[in-house]
């Protein structure tokens, strides 16, 4: 989905964010966006190490 944005796009956004939020809220949201998504990764890390360790092993015959 976000790979068909481009170079045009991600500057496109960036300068409707820079409008709606001014210079100086954008550090911050930018540091939450961040921490939102590493949080989420390590979320879906962790769900499929959950699985993983869960699902019998086919050499226990």
């Amino acid at each position: 989905m976000l790979s068909n944005i481009g170079i045009p796009g991600l500057l496109l956004i960036f300068v409707i964010a820079l409008i709606i939020f001014g210079p100086n809220k954008l550090p911050e949201i930018g540091r939450a966006m961040g921490q939102t998504l590493r949080e989420f990764k390590n979320s879906a890390k962790e769900i499929t190490k959950d699985d993983e360790d869960n699902q019998p092993s086919k050499d226990k015959n």
